[in-house]
């Protein structure tokens, strides 16, 4: 039965979105438009009910009313009759004995219900008795006494009648609460139904949203330049398309990306080469190895070494560049010790740190991370890089560590001159180059801060600028990262 039902539950799943959504809008409106028609119903019963019942009570009322205040114009007639013997007043007696049964009779009431019916009849055959008596018998004075007698017996009559009426509309005013309370039950019971379709809802919201949320996975991984993975969703026949289409899309980056990578490897080679000899003959005359040079040739040399330093430079940074391009080879992640690896950075820097007289304030903290150990590298390289550049001479640079929910923040804190606000946008625009820093002898690439906001990127990191250009002038760069934690310790010792 399991297995039907996760067979069924598949099959829906392979339904387009539009039939899906369909599908999903009957379900949940079928059940509601159930239940409204059902509440619906019980309502009109109801309303049709409590007419029914309230115009049995005016009617009801307006009969009674009718029969006591004609009974008693019978009686005053009858007995003037008796002793005036004047027609007239026989005549009116007669028109208001034909209102009472009439009044009688054309009460729907008395003719439903047995014990009001029994009454009618017990009523109308005294009245009828009344009148064969005025009207075919000698009249005395014998005959007031047996008048009142039968009056006497009519108001018994009609107190019945109203008793039993007032009984009967106690009786529907009963029936008419049971069914309100029926029908508000009902309704009560119906709000049900509205869980059921939240739960039918939910269950297609899953269904329809699911594809795309793998979707979304996919599309995730190729903005960080995953194109090892190939694109596959099992799902409704618009998210195959999609997912065939993301599929030739990422066949055609991959190829993009080895071509590119291959390219900017072969080309950093064949510049490094010749470069190579030309710094080292550089360095032989600008040391005077092959011989004094004059002061031109000498003012030659230095242009020439310092362009030289610099197209290395360059071509270093476009080898770091193809780190962020290159996405074959650099997605797996490794535990790292955050502070060997800055230890290791600070001593690729070293050089440019003593030139300057710099003072590196970094507390050692025994944080690890899974991270990309070269990726990482990169980016700790840069900012160090920037923050020697811009900072000067016998300053220091700081750097701080901080670690909360399994967050890093990085943050380095030079005292130089700071960046104005209208560069801090486009700093991180490839080959873009702000305000170069006074004492600066080798200008940078532009490529720097570019590979770091790329390599967070692809680290799930983000990178954050505070700088100031004022008296209390300087930068910090700050970069946050995921996945770092404390290394446990025993007795004392980190393992």
């Amino acid at each position: 039965m399991k297995k039907f039902s996760l067979s069924k539950l598949f099959a829906i799943n392979l339904y387009s979105i539009r039939k899906l959504s369909i599908l999903g809008f009957t379900f949940v409106a079928l059940p509601l438009v159930i239940a409204l028609i059902y509440s619906a119903n019980q309502v009109t019963d109801l309303s049709q009910q409590s007419t029914s019942a309230i115009f049995n009570v005016a009617e009801l009322v307006k009969t009674n009313r009718q029969i006591n205040f004609t009974l008693a114009k019978m009686e005053r007639s009858a007995g003037q009759f008796i002793i005036l013997k004047d027609q007239d007043l026989l005549s009116a007696y007669l028109k208001d004995e034909q209102v009472i049964l009439k009044a009688l009779a054309s009460n729907n009431l008395f003719k439903s219900n047995p014990s009001l019916l029994l009454l009618n009849t017990e009523f109308s055959q005294a009245i009828e008795y009344l009148h064969r008596y005025l009207t075919r018998h000698p009249l005395d004075e014998s005959s007031l006494t047996l008048l009142q007698g039968q009056f006497t017996q009519l108001v018994s009559i009609r107190k019945k009648i109203a008793e039993q009426s007032n009984n009967l509309l106690i009786l529907q005013v009963e029936q008419v609460k049971d069914s309100a309370n029926e029908v508000r039950h009902g309704m009560l019971k119906s709000l049900l139904i509205i869980p059921f379709t939240l739960l039918i809802a939910a269950i297609f919201i899953y269904l329809i949203t699911k594809p795309l949320k793998q979707l979304l996975g996919k599309i995730h991984h190729l903005a960080l330049g995953d194109f090892e993975k190939k694109v596959t969703l099992h799902g409704s026949p618009e998210m195959k398309e999609i997912a065939d289409a993301l599929e030739v899309m990422r066949k055609r980056l991959h190829a993009l990306e080895l071509q590119k990578s291959s390219f900017i490897r072969h080309i950093s080679h064949e510049l490094k080469t010749p470069l190579a000899a030309i710094r080292e003959g550089t360095e032989l005359l600008y040391d005077h190895s092959v011989g004094e040079l004059n002061t031109e040739q000498q003012e030659i040399s230095n242009i020439i070494r310092s362009s030289v330093t610099r197209l290395q430079r360059l071509i270093e940074d476009l080898l770091d560049f193809n780190i962020v391009l290159d996405s074959t080879s650099l997605q797996d992640t490794e535990t790292v010790d955050l502070s060997s690896l800055v230890a290791q950075v600070l001593q690729q820097r070293s050089l440019d740190i003593k030139q300057k007289n710099l003072t590196i304030d970094y507390k050692n903290r025994a944080i690890k991370l899974k991270v990309n150990a070269k990726q990482l590298s990169v980016i700790l390289d840069n900012l160090l890089s920037n923050a020697i550049k811009y900072s000067y001479d016998n300053n220091v640079i700081n750097i701080d560590c901080s670690l909360e929910n399994s967050q890093l923040s990085i943050t380095v804190i030079d005292q130089g001159s700071g960046i104005v606000s209208s560069q801090q946008e486009k700093i991180f625009d490839a080959f873009y180059q702000g305000t170069p820093a006074k004492n600066a002898k080798i200008k940078g690439s532009g490529l720097g801060l570019t590979i770091v906001k790329e390599l967070l990127m692809r680290l799930n990191g983000t990178i954050n600028i505070t700088s100031n250009t004022g008296k209390n002038s300087g930068t910090a760069m700050t970069i946050t990262l995921p996945n770092a934690f404390l290394p446990k310790t025993t007795n004392g010792v980190s393992v």
